[in-house]
């Protein structure tokens, strides 16, 4: 791809390996509400989406407003009571962010998760400062596997999303990034490449985190002309 001029983060999974306590908190919601247990399979086609796309798919039906935010309000809520005081930045993120503003790249995040979340795990993780620009699923016509958030978040730091490199961990995550334009990283906390390749979505690398994106080959994105730590 061409040289990075702008990066788009996806939150959950992503800048912190927290898909664990999210699917505890839906174990939590789906065993009150007498409905099926999310299996490997509806996790890859569920993860990443918005609320509003998920909760109607887990009870099979159209759901009033006041039902959607009833349900998603009570699934959030067991999350952030499970995730507070457990939640910390993915590793090598820190690292990253530091090489990245040396560079003056600015960074966005996209996240299908609410703004309550948002505001949640950004503090735990102690991320608010640093990356204060989000762009939210609510905020845009259509959620992930759709381009829309991506496309927003490169509008919001002012990059072309050709010049954008997206970091996801879903797959439908991979897919909105891809099909916006921009070259996209997977992190592998959540599925493998495996189940990546079954989705039918091929990002441009697979990463276990982001030490490994910046020591491993993928780096070469940032590596040339980066901050002098780099080249040492």
């Amino acid at each position: 791809m061409a040289e990075v001029a702008g990066v788009v983060f996806d939150l959950d999974g992503t800048l912190v390996a927290n898909m664990e306590l999210h699917a505890r908190a839906f174990a939590a919601f789906v065993d009150r509400h007498g409905l099926p247990p999310l299996d490997e399979q509806a996790r890859t086609r569920l993860d990443g989406k918005r609320n509003s796309d998920i909760f109607p798919e887990l009870f099979g039906r159209a759901l009033l407003r006041d039902e959607l935010r009833a349900f998603a309000e009570e699934k959030e809520s067991l999350y952030r009571e499970i995730s507070r005081g457990g939640l910390a930045p993915a590793p090598g993120l820190e690292r990253l962010l530091d090489r990245l503003a040396a560079r003056g790249i600015p960074c966005a995040i996209a996240t299908s998760g609410p703004a309550e979340n948002v505001r949640h795990t950004l503090a735990e993780t102690g991320l608010s400062a640093r990356l204060p620009r989000v762009v939210r699923g609510d905020q845009v016509p259509r959620g992930k596997p759709y381009p829309d958030i991506f496309l927003a978040a490169a509008a919001a730091i002012g990059v072309d999303p050709a010049r954008c490199l997206a970091f996801e961990d879903s797959p439908s995550g991979v897919a909105a990034a891809c099909a916006a334009g921009m070259g996209c990283v997977a992190v592998t906390t959540s599925f493998t490449a495996e189940a990546f390749a079954a989705a039918g979505v091929a990002p441009a690398a697979f990463v276990a985190d982001f030490d490994a994106y910046l020591d491993g080959p993928s780096g070469q994105w940032l590596a040339d002309t980066a901050t002098p730590e780099a080249g040492r």
